[in-house]
């Protein structure tokens, strides 16, 4: 069974920069797509970003060009750099795991990011 742990959410100014993690265990790492999401009070949970196992990435256009997905295939890690943080981030970010030819996927329990001034 796969687990992921996310951590490095916090309060953050705007304009502030933060750095996700997500540990991952109990599966193949770099075989696997790797997303974040996140999801804000009332709202529903949204793709942020995803890097594939080739690690070709995509971003939601709402992020793009301040934020950055990369993978550590070695430590079986997943990061998010968010830069240029808005309060619109505000969100708990989630870590998820998916290999669609197997149909499974893990996620993770979430990191809170706040951004206020």
């Amino acid at each position: 069974q796969g687990q992921l742990v996310e951590s490095g959410g916090s309060m953050v100014r705007p304009g502030g920069s933060l750095r996700l993690s997500c540990a991952a265990s109990g599966f193949t790492f770099s075989l696997w797509r790797m997303s974040w999401y996140r999801q804000a009070p009332g709202k529903e949970r949204e793709l942020v970003a995803t890097i594939s196992s080739g690690e070709s990435t995509n971003y939601a256009d709402s992020v793009k060009g301040r934020f950055t997905i990369s993978r550590d295939n070695t430590k079986n890690q997943l990061f998010l750099q968010m830069d240029s943080l808005e309060s619109e981030d505000t969100a708990i970010y989630y870590c998820n795991a998916r290999r669609t030819s197997i149909r499974t996927e893990y996620w993770g329990q979430g990191t809170q990011v706040t951004v206020s001034s």
